[in-house]
């Protein structure tokens, strides 16, 4: 079995320092937690972030309005409740010492940055975008997560999807306009290098990732 691989990704505007999604720490195997080392071997201290995007309220992350809600939690299906009582425990402590801003919709975070809802993996689930200079990267978040079957068949979804119609329509989009207009893309659940670009290709898609070197 391979090892889980959750890539996070963090943008320097040149007046704010953000990351989007915190990862999962050690939440899934020893193969993870590798957040801070990495942010250092990229030039940055962790001190040095200015804010924390956050996608979606699953745990590799961390639509708050909705996990953060007791009564959506007495709502849902018993073996649903561990996601509310996970986002509450992270959470909390930051929504006590004022640290922490919900977002609704497509919202512009700080210049440069923006976040588009894309509904459906989650309640709510966005996108991150982000511009500079005359070119563009979207961050997916969790639109995808299996690059082997979903990029083929953009239709397959996934059991964490929490609306599986709406994650489908939400992919088909995504996929569509990258291929169309040519950006840089990014995702949690694509493998290294994690960024590339997407090709329309027979009935669905590739992606095309981006060419690297090994720093000795």
């Amino acid at each position: 079995m391979a090892s889980p691989h959750i890539p996070r990704s963090e943008s320097n505007t040149g007046d704010k320092l953000v990351l989007v999604d915190a990862g999962a720490a050690g939440l899934f195997g020893p193969t993870l937690g590798k957040l801070l080392a990495n942010l250092k071997a990229a030039g940055y201290q962790p001190e040095q972030v200015d804010a924390v995007v956050i996608t979606h309220m699953h745990p590799e992350q961390y639509d708050a309005d909705f996990w953060l809600s007791t009564a959506n939690m007495e709502k849902a299906p018993v073996e649903s409740r561990g996601f509310f009582q996970g986002a509450m425990a992270s959470l909390n402590p930051y929504v006590a010492a004022g640290k922490f801003k919900p977002f609704n919709g497509n919202t512009d975070l700080v210049p440069g940055i923006k976040a588009q809802a894309a509904h459906g993996h989650t309640p709510g689930h966005s996108t991150c975008v982000v511009e500079s200079k005359g070119q563009k990267m979207v961050m997916w978040g969790d639109l995808m997560h299996v690059a082997a079957v979903q990029f083929e068949e953009p239709s397959v979804t996934i059991t964490f999807d929490s609306d599986s119609k709406a994650a489908a329509l939400q992919r088909k989009k995504a996929y569509a306009d990258a291929a169309k207009q040519g950006y840089w893309v990014t995702a949690s659940h694509l493998s290294f290098p994690g960024i590339g670009h997407i090709r329309h290709e027979c009935k669905g898609y590739r992606l095309v990732p981006a060419n690297y070197s090994v720093v000795r």
